[in-house]
Parts: structure tokens; sequence; C-alpha cells
């Protein structure tokens, strides 16, 4: 299989599988080459409506298209794989964006040598700024992890990590963007309680983030040099960085995304 525009047929397009579509469109994919599954017929409705896109049952997916992306909850894939997995021709790619499922667990409901490439986004793909890991499962080759990297950096960056590390990529950059929302909403409060309306706090800490992430992204630095720029001795800051070291904000974060870690495994293990 060589990279280019394949048909592509998204199974189980909830929000993560629609992420993709719509990423797949605004970077020019032709609408005639997708294709969406959904369990209900209303939701079937909505991806056309929206997208333009052809919704199919299942087993249509798995005859025209030459790429099958699974976005269907790790729970319901277990069942879904036994119903097409028998009519998967083991030539087709099938991408799995199922948080905390190897892809051993897809290979085993195949055909012997589906290729299968394992990938966690998240959800700022809908601002083209997703983070999508990578990784290649037992038969899939260079080819197929160029055609997975072809789709998904529309959405975003893209990296490729061995799947070893696929539960902490879930962990830290598949959930991490909860983390900064959880960390705005707590300083917008923070700004109300220091006397600021609702809306100019939320102002301040939202292009505080963005330029904050572009000088990580683009400054080379090191985040213990640009923090140590903003921190000047016996000032502001390094008050309220005493305060968060107090309440033990670092070690909640290391035992957060610890638990995260661990909830991807499992996910994985009540899907076998």
């Amino acid at each position: 299989m060589s990279a280019g525009v394949h048909t592509v047929a998204v199974i189980g397009a909830g929000k993560i599988g629609e992420l993709m579509l719509s990423g797949l469109l605004r970077s020019g994919w032709p609408v005639d080459r997708l294709l969406a599954t959904a369990r209900r017929p209303a939701r079937a409705e909505e991806l056309t409506a929206r997208y333009g896109v052809r919704v199919v049952d299942n087993l249509t997916a798995v005859d025209e298209a030459e790429v099958l992306a699974i976005s269907v909850k790790p729970q319901d894939a277990a069942a879904l794989l036994d119903e097409i997995g028998p009519k998967v021709p083991a030539d087709k790619l099938v991408i799995s964006l199922c948080a905390g499922l190897p892809s051993s667990f897809f290979s085993r409901r195949l055909p012997e040598g589906t290729p299968v490439v394992r990938v966690m986004t998240n959800t700022p793909a809908l601002v083209d700024q997703a983070m999508t890991a990578i990784s290649a499962g037992a038969h899939a080759t260079g080819t197929h992890l160029a055609l997975a990297e072809e789709m998904f950096k529309p959405l975003g960056a893209t990296i490729r990590v061995p799947e070893t590390q696929q539960d902490a990529v879930t962990a830290l950059s598949g959930s991490g963007p909860a983390y900064f929302y959880l960390l705005v909403e707590a300083m917008t409060d923070a700004g109300i309680l220091l006397g600021l309306p609702r809306q100019v706090a939320h102002d301040l800490i939202v292009q505080t983030a963005i330029g904050s992430a572009v000088m990580l992204r683009d400054s080379g630095e090191h985040p213990v040099k640009l923090r140590e720029a903003v921190t000047s001795p016996a000032g502001t800051t390094i008050s309220a960085i005493r305060e968060l070291e107090n309440h033990g904000v670092r070690a909640a974060l290391l035992a957060a995304l610890e638990a995260a870690r661990d909830r991807a495994r499992e996910l994985a293990a009540q899907a076998e």
C-alpha cells in the first residue's frame, strides 16, 4: 500500500472519529473517498448533513475502504471485530483510535498479517493543533506509518513512538487537554477572588497560556529557564510557586498521570 489518497472508513464515528473526518476534509481529502459508520440513525444523518460523507454499515465499509479507522469505545471493540474481523482482507490497513487497546488486540481478531497502526490523538484536532502519536503493530511497515502520518498531520503535529509508550502518551497528551482546562478554570476562579470580572480573568489567562505555549515550542529553552526568567528574587512569582510546592502540585500531577496510565491498562484488560 503506497502513501496517497485512499478511501478511508471511520468505523464508529463518535467524537474522536468525527475529529478525524473533519480534519481530513479541511486538508482537502475528497469527500467521496471518506465513509463513516454510526450506531444510531440520527447520528448518521447528523454526519451526512454536517460533512457530506456517506454513512454505511460496518460490512460495507470493510468492503469499500482501503483504510479502516476504528474509533469505537474500547469496551465495544471486541464485538465489532467479531462482526467484521473475518471479512477484513489482510492487505487492508487498520488504524486503531481505541484508547488503551494494543495492536495485538486487533491482530488476534483479524486475518494473519493484517497491518495495524495504533494512534492516539487529542481534541485540539478541532483547531488543527492536535498531538498525535503513531505506533506500528507487528505487521505494519514504514509505508503504513507514512500513510497514517499523512492522514493525521492536517490535525496538528505527529510523532512516532514505540507501542510500549502508548499508555503513557494517552495519559500525557490524550487526556492532557483536560488538565489544562482544569488549570484555567481554577486560575479564573482565583482571578475572581482577587477582584477581576470573570471575562477579564478568562481572557488574561487564555492569552497567557497561548503565549507561554508558543514560547515553549519556539524558543528551544527548557521550561525551567523560561520559568526562572519570570521569577524575580523575593518577587510575586516565587511567592506563588512556594504555595504551589507547599500544596504538592507537582506530586499531584505525577500521581494523576500515573492514574491515567493505569486506567488505560485497565481498559485494555477489560476489553479482552
